[in-house]
Order: C-alpha cells, then structure tokens, then sequence
C-alpha cells in the first residue's frame, strides 16, 4: 500500500508544482519553487531504484516520471529564457527578430505641479508652449500613444484655449499641465490672475 501512496503523493504534488510555476511565471511568486520540486525528484528516485512488481502501478510511476520529467524540463526552459530576457517559445531567427520586450506601462502616470506652463501669449510665450508639447509628446509615448500631432496646430489649439480662458476667466495668464488618466494624456488648465 506504500507504493500506492506514493504513486498519489507524486501525482498530487506535480499538480502543486505546475500550479506553483504558473504563479512564479505570471509574477505571483517571487522565487521558484524549487523546494517541493526537489521532494518530488528524491521521490522519483527512490522508486526508480526499488522494484516495482505490479504491471499497473509500473505503467503508472514510469507515466509520471515522465510527466514529471517533461515538466522539468519545460520550467527549466521558461526560466532560462527568462534571466536572460528571452521570448520563450521563440527560436532561431524568429527570436533574433523580436523586439525587445517593452517596459511595463505607467497608466496612472502624475507629473508634479511644478510641471506647469505658463501662457500668456501663445504667440510670444513659444518656448514654454514648445516645452509643453514635447512634454504631451513624451507622455503619450510613455502610454503607448505613438501619434501625436504637429506643434503648428498644437501651438494653435493651446492659444486658442489660454485666450478663450483669459477672456471668460479675467486671467491674466494660463498655466497648463499634463495629466494621464485611463492611458490617455490630457492637458488641464488653471487661471492666473
């Protein structure tokens, strides 16, 4: 009855150390789960070199043996490639052509109030306006946005916004500044008087 026992605690385990990788793959878990993958192999071994009479339970242990050894094989494969940066799955040439992979995206991206542009007259204040707008195009890059528009018609949209707020408002100035939310860049304003 050992054998049998043993044969369950293999077949029970191997689902606990796919389980265990997928959450080591997917981010959940910070190291491998190299302990219980070292119980199950000292397990396989020590069947391995006992006697197995029983045509069944052999069938069954040389099945998870292999299944076991199949999977091994497999993580060790994924956490090769992934210390050394790696698609897996890809091989060869295939692999040579992939980008690299791209860095986590900051949706909820804040720039701090400091980062504020103050406008008074877009048609003077073009270098404030220019840092603006390389600062919107920066940020719609950081959040996967590739296109972005031209400064001449950015220019054209920022000092229409600054005289049609200085004129409902009594502003003397507009200060605008970026804010990301959802993925999606916007400009906000905020009157100076």
């Amino acid at each position: 009855m050992a054998l049998q026992e043993d044969l369950d605690r293999i077949d029970v385990t191997i689902r606990q150390l796919q389980v265990k990788w997928d959450l080591f793959f997917n981010g959940s878990e910070k190291k491998p789960p190299t302990e219980l993958q070292s119980q199950v192999d000292t397990l396989i071994k020590r069947l391995s070199n006992s006697e197995i009479r029983n045509n069944g339970d052999r069938f069954r242990f040389q099945g998870l043996s292999a299944r076991f050894t199949t999977f091994n094989e497999l993580w060790q494969k994924r956490l090769r490639a992934r210390e050394e940066g790696r698609h897996y799955g890809m091989h060869g040439l295939k692999a040579e052509r992939m980008p690299p992979p791209s860095p986590a995206l900051n949706l909820s991206f804040k720039p701090d109030a400091r980062e504020e542009f103050r406008v008074t007259d877009p048609a003077r204040d073009t270098e404030a306006v220019r840092a603006l707008y390389e600062k919107f195009v920066e940020e719609r890059r950081r959040t996967g946005e590739t296109q972005a528009p031209a400064f001449d018609s950015f220019q054209a949209l920022i000092g229409k916004q600054a005289q049609k707020i200085r004129q409902e408002k009594g502003a003397q100035a507009v200060d605008f500044r970026l804010e990301t939310k959802d993925g999606k860049v916007s400009l906000k304003a905020k009157v100076v008087k």
